[in-house]
């Protein structure tokens, strides 16, 4: 395979609304991002993925956008914005941007004219259908609670929208709106930037019949009709010939569904579709029959089992994206790690996992830190709009209100939109004035400034981890193998370029354990790369006793 920049690059992730406030109205804005640039250069990173910042009136906080071409007033100006990418590149690092054009907002331009009537030239900018027997066209429920469809009286139709009502769904069958989405992405590359997060981007084209799915009863996920669809690669083919072939850009499709043969089909290199692809089988790992919110303890071989199909399911054809969370996650380290007694070494030890595997790591604001969920007592403090439409739904139906509230702390997307953890000041640094979503309580002593402080915090941890990766690119291009495959408690491989070999050991849970290096692998000479714990002299690595949550990574040499 190809090396590329973008390969061998450490993205990190900003949430614009809770990085950092620069005039005290309690929400985050592009001048505070520019004022902590030096911090994540001093992290180590390379590329910058921005959340939307397009004109929005936030029913989904920015992925409802009402102006592809304009910014948010929230957030500043487009003067500010030019400001922030020349600051980025003067720093040596990249930014790339977030496209959402599987929906827009219903305050966007298009879908003004769009409702106006059956014959606007815009109506089929949108997907509109008439009912059925004084019903919505089919039985499709939409990802945050209800129907799909939404019912318009001035045309006496419904449109789609996967997701909240006032984010309908765009027509990508229609050759004029993929113009003007590809004019669109056109304009912003034009101004520099270095490439696109593709929100939701397979769900882009529906199956033309749209069937129903259930059994006439309640609404039902139809995903097997607009997930990966039937013309998508025709699609994402199109987009490359005509927009993203001409730039030497990074692009990353979150991909919901696909499983790393469908995903082969997005990023494999004689495709000419996208470059990396965000999976959900990891992160529906402690996901019940039920869903999302029907929480489900997870086990370390479903995620070892995960983690190596796709692995090795891309080995070859393609690349891996890497992550534990982001804005629409939990906090990975209260989710896979132990957030009380070993929150540091379970920070770092999940930090090991994502910086040595094949793929490009990506690191969402805070994770650095080893920011945690938070547990608001009330659900007036939550501000998600999945997390308020679920509640409501559930309450309504008679679900135990404490019950709600526990898959809302383990689950909520709000655990990881709350401000980052500047200092221990008031509101944690993030604002002068009162924040949009408060801060989580524990920011005295899970702050920025504290981390850079400590030689021995998370924060200098993930420096080091970068600086291996860019001495090692064997911790990018080399082969994987999984060893200890039915071990309940250590994740543990190989990863082999020519040769030159590394040597992962992770102890996932807060009790020792004992690893025990497999007989066929034969090295000569090994070295300790990085460690979470202390580790003396240069005992024999066959065998090693692992302490609570440790992590290390050993160079092996024939």
């Amino acid at each position: 395979m190809a090396n590329k920049w973008w390969k061998e690059s450490v993205v990190y992730q900003i949430y614009p609304r809770s990085f950092m406030d620069s005039n005290g109205d309690g929400i985050g804005d592009i001048p505070g991002i520019i004022a902590r640039l030096d911090y994540l250069k001093l992290l180590g990173v390379d590329v910058i993925w921005l959340c939307p910042v397009y004109e929005s009136p936030n029913d989904d906080n920015g992925y409802d956008i009402s102006n592809y071409q304009s910014i948010m007033k929230e957030f500043g100006t487009i003067g500010d914005w030019e400001r922030l990418l020349a600051e980025i590149h003067s720093r040596g690092m990249k930014l790339i941007m977030d496209l959402v054009v599987n929906h827009s907002s219903d305050e966007h331009a298009w879908f003004a004219e769009s409702r106006k009537s059956k014959d606007n030239p815009y109506r089929d900018y949108y997907i509109w259908r008439p009912g059925k027997s004084g019903r919505e066209p089919n039985d499709w429920g939409s990802f945050f609670s209800g129907s799909a469809w939404q019912y318009d009286e001035g045309t006496d139709e419904y449109f789609l929208h996967l997701f909240s009502k006032k984010q309908p769904d765009l027509n990508w069958d229609n050759p004029k709106l993929r113009r003007e989405v590809y004019e669109m992405m056109t304009w912003w590359l034009d101004k520099g930037i270095d490439g696109f997060r593709m929100d939701v981007i397979n769900l882009i084209s529906k199956a033309p019949q749209m069937p129903s799915v259930g059994d006439g009863k309640g609404y039902h996920f139809g995903g097997e009709h607009f997930m990966n669809g039937p013309r998508v690669h025709e699609y994402l083919q199109e987009m490359n010939r005509e927009v993203l072939s001409k730039y030497d850009v990074m692009t990353v499709g979150e991909t919901i569904g696909v499983t790393p043969e469908e995903a082969a089909l997005y990023v494999g290199e004689d495709r000419h579709e996208l470059n990396m692809v965000f999976h959900f089988e990891l992160m529906d790992v402690d996901s019940g029959p039920r869903g999302k919110w029907d929480v489900k303890p997870w086990e370390l071989r479903d995620i070892k089992r995960i983690i190596a199909k796709w692995q090795t399911g891309l080995e070859g054809k393609g690349w891996n994206s890497l992550y534990l969370n982001n804005h629409d996650q939990p906090r990975m380290l209260s989710r896979f790690g132990d957030d009380t007694i070993y929150h540091k070494e379970s920070a770092k030890m999940l930090a090991t996992l994502l910086h040595t595997l094949q793929g490009t790591p990506y690191i969402y604001q805070g994770e650095e830190l080893g920011m945690t969920n938070v547990k608001f007592a009330s659900i007036d403090d939550y501000r998600d709009i999945e997390t308020l439409n679920m509640y409501n739904e559930y309450v309504a139906a008679g679900q135990d209100v404490d019950a709600v509230m526990n898959a809302i702390y383990v689950k909520g997307r709000d655990n990881g939109r709350t401000p980052m953890q500047w200092d221990g000041t008031a509101h944690a640094g993030f604002t002068t004035g009162t924040p949009w979503i408060a801060v989580n309580p524990n920011y005295a002593h899970i702050n920025a400034e504290q981390a850079v402080s400590d030689p021995d915090s998370i924060f200098h941890y993930y420096r080091q981890l970068i600086a291996i990766r860019r001495a090692h690119n064997v911790t990018g291009y080399a082969s994987f193998r999984l060893l200890m495959e039915e071990d309940e408690r250590i994740f543990a491989y190989v990863r082999t370029r020519g040769e030159e070999q590394l040597l992962v050991v992770l102890n996932f849970f807060g009790e020792p354990a004992l690893f025990q290096l497999q007989e066929d692998i034969a090295f000569g000479r090994h070295e300790l790369l990085i460690c979470n714990y202390e580790v003396s002299g240069n005992p024999d690595i066959r065998t090693i006793a692992l302490r609570p949550y440790e992590a290390r990574v050993y160079k092996l040499q024939r």
